[in-house]
């Protein structure tokens, strides 16, 4: 099925592995253009390096995205680099675990100002840019999450803004035929994940509490993306894709 994605040029934040390396890998084979952002540059660089070794056309670029000026000159990399902008996916995020009483405030801030502060700025740098295409997308990558988990009041709490977000800046930017939708996966097997030291107590867990029975693939949420970024999407807006396997 053809995506409509030929020749788009695409953001995506925290690209530089995960969910977000896999996305941009999967914009390119739809023959989309990337700009692959990332706190570490260097990282962010190497994704696309061995995406350009494949025929994909894809640059790297070192951004903060809690800080509007490295936000403002990532934009404007990305710009500079292909002359337009269609779609951003804000994925760039971290957990920093403990339960409440344990947690430290610096947790809680850092959290949630990559997750939420982020893609406030990242989407209020990009939307006129969007808008210049008449069909712009932007697809904010929440969690499972955002239902609440123990340990993780301020992840929850960010992704669940997250959510309030997406919805609202749908309403102001529907006019201008720009979708804003979010994708929240269950547990997802990347390097995060996987090197947690009780991964393998979550993933029995998952195996026997999802109607699903296995953890999910940065491929699954990738796929979703790439979707709500489609023109199979353009009267999507405002909406939750869970990926999660059924998991709630």
């Amino acid at each position: 099925m053809d995506l409509g994605l030929q020749g788009k040029t695409i953001l995506v934040t925290g690209g530089a592995s995960g969910i977000g390396a896999e996305s941009a890998a999967q914009f390119l084979a739809e023959g989309a253009q990337v700009a692959i952002a990332d706190q570490n540059g260097d990282a962010a660089e190497k994704v696309a390096e061995r995406l350009r070794s494949t025929g994909g056309v894809a640059i790297g670029v070192s951004a903060d995205v809690t800080i509007p000026a490295s936000v403002e000159k990532m934009i404007a990399s990305t710009l500079k680099s292909f002359g337009k902008l269609d779609v951003v996916v804000n994925n760039a995020g971290f957990t920093r675990d403990m339960r409440i009483e344990r947690m430290a405030e610096d947790s809680w801030d850092a959290v949630v100002d990559v997750v939420l502060k982020g893609a406030f700025l990242v989407s209020k740098a990009a939307v006129p840019h969007l808008r210049e295409g008449g069909c712009g997308r932007i697809i904010n990558i929440s969690s499972r999450a955002h239902l609440g988990n123990p340990g993780q009041v301020n992840y929850s709490a960010a992704k669940a803004g997250l959510i309030g977000f997406t919805k609202a800046l749908a309403l102001e930017e529907g006019r201008y035929h720009t979708t804003v939708n979010a994708v929240a996966p269950g547990i997802i097997n990347t390097a995060a994940v996987t090197s947690l030291p009780h991964f393998e107590k979550i993933r029995v867990a998952a195996e026997k509490n999802t109607p699903i029975p296995r953890i999910g693939t940065a491929s699954d949420v990738a796929s979703a993306i790439l979707f709500l970024a489609s023109t199979h999407a353009s009267y999507i807006t405002g909406e939750v894709l869970h990926v999660t396997g059924g998991r709630y």
